[in-house]
């Protein structure tokens, strides 16, 4: 086999083939930032603090971070507020759910609480029991049911003062079955 010889035209391995790229004036850094936070909000709902943590992988420079910010903030496209009413408004997931998630989404302690608040513990009461029926026939094979079944609420951010009452209202509706000693032989005698 013929060793093969450097190719003249090509730049060597250490080199960086990519071509560097243009620098942009600060009006076309502008609107590359802002289509960019536009379309990151056309995804999904960000907090201010997502927002800024995403746009600050996508430039250096920190006054351009903040207006662009400000900018879809004026034009109603972020709203903390929002963030945090739709979480607090999700089903299926406890006030200590809502409470984690808003704080680590960056939203403000004020806020959190306000939503918190605002959270009606009948509605929770009546999404645990929703959630104890749809869940009781694998919660019931467990070697205690009622501890899987707090443990599972937990998981999901129930607290406990939600999750006894509610579990106690269940099981009262619940036939009580006691463990046979003898199996039913019927016909055998």
């Amino acid at each position: 086999m013929r060793a093969r010889r450097p190719r003249p035209d090509l730049p060597d391995a250490g080199e960086d083939r990519a071509r560097p790229a243009k620098p942009r004036d600060p009006q076309e850094e502008r609107d590359a930032l802002l289509a960019y936070a536009f379309r990151a909000l056309g995804q999904r709902a960000l907090s201010a603090a997502e927002l800024r943590t995403r746009l600050e992988r996508r430039s250096e420079n920190p006054d351009l971070i903040e207006e662009v910010l400000k900018r879809v903030q004026e034009l109603g496209y972020q709203n903390d507020e929002q963030v945090a009413r739709s979480e607090g408004n999700r089903r299926g997931v406890g006030t200590m759910r809502v409470r984690q998630t808003l704080k680590r989404r960056g939203v403000q302690d004020d806020l959190i609480q306000e939503v918190v608040l605002a959270r009606d513990p009948d509605r929770e009461h009546a999404e645990v029991l929703t959630l104890l029926e749809r869940r009781w026939s694998s919660l019931a094979r467990k070697r205690d049911p009622q501890a899987s079944a707090f443990a599972f609420l937990a998981r999901r951010g129930y607290t406990g003062n939600v999750i006894w009452p509610a579990l106690r209202e269940f099981m009262a509706d619940r036939p009580v079955e006691e463990p046979d000693d003898e199996p039913d032989w019927e016909g055998e005698e």
